[in-house]
């Protein structure tokens, strides 16, 4: 293809959104305006609680707290975006914060396959190995791991962020989906892709199923040692201490894998774009709602954190 009359410094885009759905803008409207109140809200509590809680100061909350951390930045990355095409009925974005937004989006990601690899080497080593718990997930060690977790995804979106920048558009500036989503921006450009395809396939490899794979033998090790366990009720209480942590990265790697992990040629732009709101929003959203009533010692915490506010008794710890 002739590039001469192509750039890869375009002045703005222009994202889509749902403009097909002309009939439900304003329903549309409030139902992400409300999806992304409910993930801030849940989260920021979440966050609180177990700041708050001594009870809720182990591994696994420590890392649930950098988790939902993390779902406030990921849905905060596209969701006021979306919000305000949905209330200005303008799409523009412009080339830097377009490519900036692809950035964060995939740092965050990246580092939720992190967090939920090293959440569910927690729970084999709490299930497999409960006597060198203490010890192995001590508090340098989970500090050094969850720093580690955000920083391997902020490096892990340079090698995509970088390929992308060298892709020039010809034809049109028109995003279709509700963010600078990779796939759109593919579809759009006007030289060969061949290079940053590569560049996506080589990190779904060590990323994705790297990270599936070290979750999925975690869990298979875990149901090994809960299938030893001779009482049933041994075996209920045993698993609803992962329960909650197998029904969040179940959620994740199915769409993620419907997603990301099929032909090109096998779904399209529009059908993309709307199960992407299920992995961008819903999951974040669910996580809060899956860890606080799934889980017992969340409950108790969040009635002792309502009563102690109630009565202004304030842990010192909090302070």
């Amino acid at each position: 293809m002739d590039l001469r009359n192509c750039s890869n410094k375009l002045v703005e885009f222009l994202i889509v959104g749902f403009s097909d759905f002309t009939a439900i803008q304003t329903p549309l409207f409030l139902s992400f305006l409300s999806v992304y109140i409910l993930t801030l809200c849940g989260n920021l509590v979440l966050v609180i609680l177990i700041m708050w809680s001594p009870s809720l100061s182990t591994p696994m909350y420590f890392f649930l707290c950098n988790l939902s951390s993390l779902d406030i930045v990921y849905t905060s990355v596209t969701c006021p975006k979306l919000i305000s095409i949905f209330a200005t009925n303008n799409g523009r974005i412009s080339y830097v914060e377009c490519n900036l937004q692809l950035y964060f989006f995939i740092a965050f990601g990246s580092t939720e396959y992190f967090l939920l690899t090293v959440m569910s080497y927690d729970r084999y080593v709490a299930v497999c190995k409960p006597l060198y718990y203490s010890i192995v997930m001590n508090q340098q060690v989970c500090i050094v791991v969850a720093i580690s977790s955000w920083l391997g995804g902020i490096v892990a979106s340079i090698p995509i962020a970088t390929v992308t920048s060298t892709l020039y558009y010809c034809n049109s500036n028109l995003i279709n989906h509700f963010f600078c989503d990779i796939n759109a921006l593919i579809y759009l450009a006007g030289n060969d892709t061949t290079l940053i395809h590569t560049v996506i396939f080589i990190q779904g490899v060590v990323l994705v199923m790297t990270s599936f794979i070290f979750t999925l033998l975690s869990y298979i090790q875990i149901l090994s040692s809960i299938m030893s366990i001779r009482t049933a009720r041994g075996k209920y209480k045993t698993f609803s201490t992962c329960g909650s942590h197998l029904t969040v990265v179940s959620l994740f790697y199915i769409i993620v894998c419907v997603l990301y992990m099929r032909p090109s040629s096998s779904m399209s732009l529009n059908q993309a774009k709307i199960l992407t709101t299920l992995y961008v929003y819903f999951i974040p959203l669910l996580n809060p709602v899956v860890y606080s009533f799934r889980n017992q010692s969340v409950k108790e915490a969040l009635k002792k954190m309502f009563k102690s506010l109630l009565n202004d008794n304030v842990p010192q710890h909090f302070l």
